[in-house]
């Protein structure tokens, strides 16, 4: 694997320099630049055990022209990092000068101490529509045996753009042999709301989906919106759903705390909690995150008892209408598996989200390059079998 250079000039002068929450923020407040929430100054609150770089880059006396939130993760007993940007930076990728500001990004990141970089460029790769999935479900199928309904030309140019300096696709191409990991989703799904009033999302829903819905209606469930103080109801709940359904997400009850307290500081209303009770109990719960106009459906736990009263169904169709609300041009509903087998035990999440009438998303993953150097070479395949060990 090759190292992307970055003593190469830039063939503009970029001057890249740290930046206050309040001038990141106004930066995306003035652009409009459409950062997710992993790319907000409040995330680095969220992880604890990583140190942070508010970043922004762009011509000399002029306005920055794109920015990044960088965690750092310290390699034991050294002092130099591992530098993530999760989903981000939030840059124009339709820049055909990618060298221009990504070059003096990489720079500032090794003079301070990063001996391999991770980003999540935003463009998507592929779309499949509900209908497509659904007409395409059967043994031993996944996403990538199905054409797509679009695929992005932007993504396929970064995917290019990246792969020729040298980047490393983490988990390798769709096509090939998995060789790491993502630590966020690849797959996605979402529920495009612009220009959708509530009639059209209650038409895109499929007719289980309605009934569910009615039936939670009927039955007596009630939606709220929670506060922190319900953020234990929402653990224990989570704890009932990870056994049930066989993962583990390792994140504690602090963890929740933490979430809840800093993005709503940042911003009041930025993470809500929603309920769903019945007769007094309560039987579900999931966690929104709003950021520009995007609207994420985070994390969903629910009781083993009463599921024939449907809770989920009700609450995110709360969701999805509140989102709309709030003007929100898409509803992503976060991470789905690649499987398109009904004896998967994994497949059951995909065929939820599929009723809702949205579109799967396989965005371009995370990149991953050493910066060059042997002694960094040498940290960056140490860092790797380490968080393998871990």
């Amino acid at each position: 694997m090759s190292a992307l250079l970055v003593t190469a000039a830039p063939q503009h002068a970029t001057r890249v320099r740290p930046l206050t929450s309040e001038e990141y923020r106004a930066h995306l407040a003035r652009t409009g630049a459409a950062a997710g929430f992993l790319q907000l100054p409040s995330w680095a609150g969220v992880k604890d055990g990583w140190s942070h770089q508010l970043l922004g880059w762009g011509p000399e006396n002029g306005h920055f022209t794109g920015v990044a939130l960088v965690l750092l993760r310290a390699f034991p007993g050294t002092r130099k990092y591992f530098a993530y940007l999760p989903e981000g930076p939030v840059a124009d990728w339709a820049d055909p000068d990618i060298d221009g500001w990504l070059t003096p990004l990489l720079r500032h990141l090794r003079a301070a101490g990063a001996f391999a970089v991770r980003i999540g460029p935003s463009p998507a790769f592929r779309r499949w529509n509900a209908a497509t999935l659904k007409a395409n479900t059967g043994p031993g199928r996944r996403l990538a045996d199905v054409l797509a309904d679009e695929v992005d030309p932007l993504g396929t140019a970064v995917a290019e753009r990246l792969r020729s300096r040298g980047w490393r696709r983490c988990g390798g191409d769709s096509t090939s042999a998995s060789d790491g990991a993502d630590a966020q989703p690849r797959h996605v799904y979402q529920v495009p709301l612009a220009g959708r009033g509530a009639d059209d999302l209650w038409k895109g829903l499929n007719q289980e989906w309605r009934r569910n819905v009615r039936k939670a209606r009927a039955s007596g469930v009630e939606i709220v919106v929670g506060s922190a103080a319900d953020l234990p109801e929402f653990f224990r709940l989570l704890r009932i759903t990870e056994e049930r359904d066989g993962f583990r997400l390792g994140r504690s009850l602090a963890y929740y705390e933490r979430q809840y307290a800093v993005l709503n500081a940042e911003e009041p209303g930025r993470m809500k909690l929603y309920l769903a009770r019945h007769e007094g109990e309560t039987l579900a719960a999931h966690t929104m995150i709003t950021a520009g106009k995007r609207v994420w459906y985070q994390t969903g736990a629910s009781a083993d008892h009463r599921r024939e009263v449907r809770p989920s169904n009700a609450l995110q169709w709360r969701m999805l209408l509140d989102a709309q609300a709030l003007g929100a041009d898409v509803y992503d509903m976060r991470g789905i598996p690649s499987t398109l087998d009904p004896d998967d035990r994994a497949h059951g999440l995909l065929r939820w989200k599929l009723g809702t009438g949205g579109q799967a998303v396989e965005t371009l993953g995370e990149w991953e390059t050493p910066l060059d150097g042997t002694t960094n070479h040498t940290l960056y395949r140490a860092f790797q079998a380490y968080l393998a060990r871990r």
